[in-house]
């Protein structure tokens, strides 16, 4: 039974945020990410293998090299996401206004 990892656990690693924010800007291959990281090849191989396998990165063959990039579409799901929770904070921070002011207005 294959377990699919989930995309929160995967950008909860600081690690792997930054992997993310690199392949923003553009595709890259393994070796290039490893160059901005102090940990081995091997533990950031390891990191873009999760990021791979819950789909927020995409591996693409280009002739003997394996370029990596950014699933947009993946990230617009975690997007969608995290909208629902600041749509709630904004409406919440609304209403917490509402009952300063009363209390101010009360204060008078």
């Amino acid at each position: 039974m294959e377990t699919r990892r989930d995309a929160f656990q995967a950008i909860a690693d600081p690690t792997r945020r930054a992997i993310i924010l690199l392949l923003a800007v553009s595709s890259m291959t393994p070796n290039a990410i490893a160059e901005h990281f102090n940990s081995s090849r091997q533990a950031i191989s390891k990191h873009i293998q999760i990021l791979t396998e819950c789909e927020i990165l995409k591996q693409e063959q280009q002739g003997r090299e394996i370029h990596y990039h950014l699933n947009a579409s993946k990230m617009k799901d975690i997007e969608k996401w995290l909208e629902q929770f600041r749509q709630l904070l904004a409406t919440r921070f609304d209403q917490l206004d509402e009952v300063l002011k009363q209390l101010k207005l009360d204060k008078k």
